[in-house]
Formats: structure tokens, C-alpha cells, sequence
């Protein structure tokens, strides 16, 4: 093995980073840091420290990022209304590049000179992982224990983990938790057991997050929401943070059945694979950040940022988060959102969001031009006749040509 004297570990404290930790140690013989990452995945963290206290780890990072991921990632994604493949919102992608930044960050000030991952190599988070790495220390060493090891399968780790005496709790008898889930302050995401068979139906007790539509309350409940520069700032008339916004819609979209959604994605990677995931806070903004730029930005302006937004959306499920042309992307997608300002209405009701109402200092709707009334010669009609002679000329020739 390629000599590496210490090694930043991407640690949850469950069962497969607690087998990598031990399994870096015995591999490569190297110094292990662990990092922990708090993106408002809703679990006590310090389990995480005690855990790796326990396994003999001297420096152990245990880190709030719940501001910075919502305001630096998942903000500026949501500016470009960012959705993958019609559906996915894209609460796992967006994660992956702020712990790779963070690690990397680690590695620096411990003298690390490798960092480590524990995504599987059918997966697309190892992509994501370390397109982030590179982007950011193109020399570092990357160590992905699941291409190299042949500890796989879960019997198998857990006989690792009782050889060594890792403490694991979920063992063999107790069984495993039904589905593969990943959760943070946008979403959590539901993957693998009965899901795998896409004509199965996930089962109601698998939601953790939102109520069933059909169990949310019967009176539908109003949220206004404030933008400035393309950002959620406040609701309902209280100005948030950009974690506490989030998790005030999370918390408002919950209740009422907003936010679930089951699909069939294309992995990187090539494969198909079915998720499920809640992304309650999440649908909430996106629908009123369109309905926000629906009075605010220009027609073709809006257009083009459509256009553009499956491109930029692909980036960052695929990883480039870090990537010039996602840079470029953003810097053309922000400038849109100068005007970005004011308030949206919407309505909430059993598992639906309702734009209602929305208004702008900055709004480009002219009610005495776009009235069916009297417009006191806002708007002259006559104009019209010309503008579709012009842009009918190319079709007529075609007709004309085709006999």
C-alpha cells in the first residue's frame, strides 16, 4: 500500500465508518482524524465523538454546518429552481460538496495528507465526494474502503466489527434498519429493501418527516414568504436565518403532507435506481420562488434561466459542484436575481402548495396594461397586426414553398 501517515474519515459512528476507521488503521497503518458533520440531519452527533473516543481517535471533528450549507449551497441552488429529472430536489447532491470542502479544510490544518469516504462503489456520492476533493487539493489522496476491501456485504462487516471489537449498535440479531437513508436540513432519502422492487408501494410507517396527505389536517393553512435578492429572508412577516427558514418550512410542510415523491433516477454511475425521498421545506420554496421571479424577471431572462437550469441541475447531482461551468452558471443565474424581491402567498392543503398571491416593489406586472378593461391607451392594439404579419413572414414562405 501506498504510504499515508494520516487520513481525514468522513465518521457517522454507525456501522460502516466505525469498520473504516478500524479498517484504515489496520490497512494503511495511519493516524485517523474523524469528522462529523451536523447538516441538520435531526441526531444527536456527540454519539459520533464517544464512539470514536472509544475507538482511540485523538482529534475528533464534530461541526455545525447547518448555516453555511443552507445559505452557500442550498440557496444558491434554489435560485436556479434546481430539479433533477423533473422530480428529485436534489437534498442529497448538494450536501456532498460542503463535506468534501470541510474535510479537505481538516486535512489542512492536521496535516493530513489523505481523506476517506465510506460510499459504496455502485453509488454516486463517491463521485461527488471526490470531485470535491480534487476541485479543491488536486493532490490529495482519496481512500474509498468499498473499492478496495472485501468486506461486502452487512454480515460481514458486523463480523468485522465483532472481531475487533467495534461497538455497533443494530447487530445480527436486532436486524438493520429496513431502507439506506441519508437526511439533512433539505431532505432525507429512502433507498434500497422492498424499494427495489419499483411495482411495491413504500409502506406508510417509512415516512418520517411528513404526514400522509390523507392524515393532514382538513383546514388548509396560509404561509407568506419574503425574498430579497433571490432568497428566502422571512415568514410570515418574521425575519429567519437561513437553517431556522428551512426548518420552519420542513416543519410547515410536514404537517401538511407536502413534499414526498417516489421515482426512478439515472445514477452517474449508469444504473437505474429507485428513491423515495421528503423534501417538505424544500417544495415549498421552490414554488414560491418561481412564483417570486413570475412578477420580478424578465420574459426571456426567465426563459433562458429554464433552459439552463436541467444543465445545471445535472452538475450537481453528478458532482460539479466545484466545476467552472457551474461557477459560470451561478454567476449568470445570481445576476437574475437582483430584482428577486417580495412576498409570496401561498396556500397549504393535503400534500399540495397553492400560489395565492405575490407582490414586488420591483414587479414588472402592469395591471393597466394587462387588463381586459379600459387601458386609456396603455396598450395599443393595433400594434399587434404587424407584429404577427413579421413573425408569420417565415412561415408563409415555407407554405408558399410546399405548394
Amino acid at each position: 500500500m501506498p504510504d499515508v501517515k494520516k487520513v481525514v474519515l468522513a465518521y457517522s459512528g454507525g456501522l460502516d465508518t466505525s469498520v473504516i476507521l478500524k479498517w484504515l488503521e489496520e490497512t494503511y497503518g495511519c493516524e485517523v482524524v474523524t469528522f462529523t458533520a451536523d447538516l441538520g440531519q435531526g441526531e444527536e452527533l456527540e454519539p459520533a465523538r464517544r464512539k470514536a473516543e472509544a475507538l482511540g481517535i485523538r482529534e475528533i471533528y464534530v461541526d455545525d454546518l447547518r448555516e453555511e450549507f443552507a445559505r452557500d449551497f442550498v440557496f444558491p441552488m434554489f435560485r436556479a429552481n434546481a430539479v433533477y429529472e423533473g422530480e428529485y430536489l436534489l437534498g442529497t447532491s448538494i450536501a456532498r460538496p460542503l463535506i468534501a470542502k470541510r474535510q479537505v479544510e481538516i486535512a489542512r490544518e492536521t496535516g493530513a495528507d489523505a481523506v476517506a469516504h465510506g460510499a459504496t462503489g455502485k453509488g454516486n456520492d463517491q463521485v461527488r465526494f471526490e470531485l470535491g476533493y480534487y476541485g479543491l487539493e488536486p493532490g490529495i489522496r482519496v481512500i474509498a474502503p468499498w473499492r478496495e476491501w472485501d468486506l461486502n456485504s452487512r454480515e460481514r462487516l458486523l463480523e468485522y466489527a465483532e472481531r475487533h471489537g467495534i461497538d455497533i449498535e443494530g447487530k445480527r440479531e436486532e436486524g438493520g434498519a429496513p431502507y439506506s437513508m441519508d437526511a439533512n436540513l433539505l431532505h432525507i432519502s429512502y433507498e434500497g429493501g422492498v424499494l427495489e422492487d419499483t411495482w411495491t408501494e413504500a409502506e406508510e410507517r417509512m415516512w418520517l418527516w411528513t404526514n400522509a396527505p390523507e392524515a393532514a389536517p382538513d383546514a388548509p393553512q396560509y404561509v407568506d414568504i419574503e425574498f430579497a435578492g433571490g432568497d428566502p429572508v422571512a415568514v410570515d412577516g418574521e425575519r429567519l436565518s437561513p437553517a431556522a427558514l428551512l426548518s420552519r418550512l420542513n416543519e410547515l410542510g410536514g404537517r401538511h403532507g407536502i413534499g414526498r415523491v417516489d421515482i426512478v433516477e439515472n445514477r452517474y454511475v449508469g444504473m437505474k435506481s429507485r428513491g423515495c425521498y421528503e423534501t417538505p421545506g424544500g417544495t415549498i420554496l421552490l414554488r414560491a420562488h418561481r412564483a417570486m421571479e413570475s412578477i420580478t424577471l424578465d420574459r426571456d431572462a426567465a426563459h433562458l434561466k429554464d433552459e439552463l437550469m436541467p444543465r445545471y441541475a445535472e452538475l450537481i447531482y453528478q458532482g460539479y459542484w466545484f466545476a467552472p461551468e457551474r461557477e459560470a452558471l451561478q454567476a449568470l443565474i445570481d445576476q437574475t436575481q437582483r430584482d428577486v424581491e417580495g412576498t409570496v402567498r401561498l396556500k397549504l392543503y393535503k400534500g399540495n402548495v397553492t400560489v395565492v398571491g405575490r407582490r414586488s416593489p420591483k414587479s414588472l406586472f402592469d395591471a393597466s396594461v394587462a387588463t381586459f378593461e379600459d387601458d386609456a391607451g396603455a396598450y395599443d392594439q393595433q400594434d399587434a397586426a404587424g407584429f404577427i404579419r413579421l413573425n408569420a413572414l417565415r412561415l408563409r414562405l415555407g407554405a408558399k414553398r410546399r405548394g
